[in-house]
């Protein structure tokens, strides 16, 4: 065979296999961060590639709706809660969850030293995002009589907090804590999942017509995003590297005391993840998430219907385990 024979060959080939890559964008809910450690591994370590993917990671933010890109088809998945969808779907877009890479919710209410509880929080200032009112903190109210004459907005800024010893913020295990250890003040963590709130985070959340029309190309996903954590757990120095070029501001320091904390507690690994493995999701969890959202009038269960809003059927037999 004449050498331009070959070469034309090995061209068409190289191009056929470019073409099978099928392209898969998932929308992260903030900054690159060790919390997205996985999906970032599995793009370093070219998991998603083994699985016939193209994969974007695109970056979220504190301005950015991710439900209203991925309404438009601008994502194919995107990063949320379990309650966040059901929230969605009461407002009518017909969003599913089909895996939730955190088995314990990382939101916690960040108290100064004095608070030992959130019993204790009656009476005190407290920082909340607008998103929380319809998700952990009618939770709050109803379990520990907490109030909304005490709720100030949230700014992801956590100098009010700092500069009033009468208040308490929200914040995630893995970060805020950090940040204001390092700067010297004297905290208390009250984590939500250690009192019995349900909420998964970290979900993979997709429109319905992605689940039924991509069955393939998700199960890849969601396959090699599992496999990817597994992988960013044992050794996150592969993610750690694009999750900086991603995010600049991130250092080194940040990104070990998080992977420290996601490991210490068991937010991956733990839970039904011990058992059904990375990524899982169960019916009865879903449901306890489902009745506190009713319960406490955010969802109206005339408009969602809880067996729409989930399907296990990416996670049931994936079994990649801890």
């Amino acid at each position: 065979m004449k050498p331009q024979t070959i070469a034309v060959i090995s061209s068409l080939l190289l191009a056929g296999a470019a073409h099978a890559q099928e392209k898969f964008v998932y929308q992260t809910n903030w900054y690159a961060q060790a919390e997205h450690g996985g999906f970032y591994q599995a793009l370093a370590e070219g998991l998603y590639k083994k699985q016939g993917l193209d994969v974007t990671i695109k970056a979220g933010g504190p301005q950015l709706n991710g439900l209203q890109i991925l309404a438009a088809g601008q994502a194919d998945c995107m990063m949320s809660t379990d309650m966040a969808m059901l929230i969605a779907r009461n407002t009518g877009v017909p969003v599913v969850t089909v895996a939730s890479v955190f088995q314990k919710d990382p939101q916690v209410l960040i108290a100064h030293e004095d608070v030992k509880s959130f019993a204790e929080l009656k009476g005190k200032t407290i920082f909340i995002g607008a998103a929380s009112h319809r998700t952990f903190w009618p939770w709050l109210k109803a379990k520990y009589g907490l109030t909304d004459a005490q709720v100030r907005p949230y700014t992801f800024n956590v100098q009010p907090f700092v500069g009033d010893a009468n208040s308490a913020m929200q914040g995630f295990l893995t970060s805020e804590p950090f940040a204001l250890q390092k700067a010297g003040v004297k905290i208390n963590v009250l984590m939500f999942s250690d009192h019995g709130y349900p909420a998964y985070n970290t979900t993979i959340s997709c429109m319905e017509k992605t689940v039924t029309e991509r069955k393939a190309a998700l199960a890849g996903f969601v396959r090699a995003t599992m496999e990817g954590w597994k992988s960013y757990l044992a050794n996150p120095a592969p993610g750690n590297a694009l999750i900086r070029k991603d995010n600049p501001n991130m250092t080194e320091e940040q990104l070990a005391y998080s992977v420290g904390k996601l490991r210490e507690l068991g937010m991956v690994t733990g839970g039904d993840a011990q058992k059904l493995g990375i990524g899982a999701i169960t019916p009865e969890r879903l449901k306890a998430s489902y009745e506190l959202m009713v319960g406490s009038g955010v969802i109206d269960p005339a408009k969602v219907e809880l067996a729409k809003s989930y399907t296990t059927e990416f996670v049931r037999d994936l079994k990649v385990m801890p």
